[in-house]
């Protein structure tokens, strides 16, 4: 596989399946479906068979490889700084230490990244070990430049990071799921995630921010800000007083979800 000037490669990994992108960015941006590989979800070593599989035939020697995670393979949670936290160090411990409050165990098999600030909350994400050890092992097998390895939520609030508008939450809509980041202000108060039920309306859109505003302390915000698959119903129209709605993204394309994931990251 030849790369051309300002090409990439975009990797969605999901428990169910795998889809890889090439992406240009010069002279025209777009994405390109170069395979797409269905998994069992839950079989032992499906991911790892998998992903040798799929880029053992793509060849990407040379190539810039970004890896786009599905949420429901890392964890993510908000980490409030230890009083007077002045090294890294507490930040790191403090992050363990609500993971293991939260999920009921240490992180012993996880590797944690996160926006590290000893000033004010921050949020902070975990990894299998065992899967990104496989992405680095497979980079230096193949002879790819494994550029980020990123959750999709991550991956989207960083691609529409300076779209945010003062007084909004940011969501992404994807596989039935609602993710959003609740806001305070411009620090970020939490992440929160539902499934979305069938037929969800405005009116439910509605009721479940204000029910999450309430679970996270948080007032009602001005704004929603969503990216994904959202449904069109949701973008504001007359009459809506609460708050406004806006669609970030023409979901009018009939992207397979596991090419949505991959594609996550890109759109902005």
């Amino acid at each position: 596989m030849r790369r051309r000037f300002g090409q990439s490669l975009r990797l969605g990994v999901a428990a169910d399946g795998l889809a890889l992108l090439r992406v240009s960015g010069w002279p025209r941006a777009g994405a390109e479906v170069l395979a797409q590989l269905p998994l069992e979800a839950g079989a032992p070593d499906a991911l790892a068979t998998g992903l040798r599989a799929l880029l053992g035939e793509a060849r990407p020697r040379g190539w810039p490889l970004t890896v786009v995670l599905a949420d429901e393979l890392v964890r993510l949670w908000q980490v409030p700084p230890p009083q007077g936290a002045t090294r890294f160090g507490d930040l790191q411990a403090a992050a363990a230490l609500r993971h293991q409050h939260l999920f009921g165990t240490p992180p012993l098999d996880w590797r944690i990244s996160a926006d590290w600030d000893a000033a004010r909350p921050f949020l902070a994400a975990a990894a299998p070990e065992a899967l990104l050890a496989l992405l680095e092992t497979l980079a230096r097998e193949q002879r790819f430049h494994l550029v980020e390895v990123a959750p999709q939520f991550v991956a989207a609030m960083n691609a529409w990071r300076r779209a945010r508008r003062p007084g909004a939450w940011f969501g992404l809509v994807h596989g039935g799921v609602l993710s959003l980041a609740a806001y305070e202000g411009a620090a970020l108060a939490a992440v929160r995630t539902a499934v979305i039920p069938p037929g969800a309306d405005r009116d439910w859109l509605e009721a479940h921010v204000a029910r999450e505003a309430l679970r996270v302390g948080v007032g009602r915000p001005e704004r929603l800000q969503l990216c994904g698959a959202a449904p069109a119903g949701w973008a504001s129209s007359a009459g809506r007083l609460k708050f406004a709605c806006t669609l970030l993204e023409d979901d009018s394309a009939d992207w397979p979800l596991h090419v949505r994931l991959a594609r996550t990251g890109i759109a902005s």
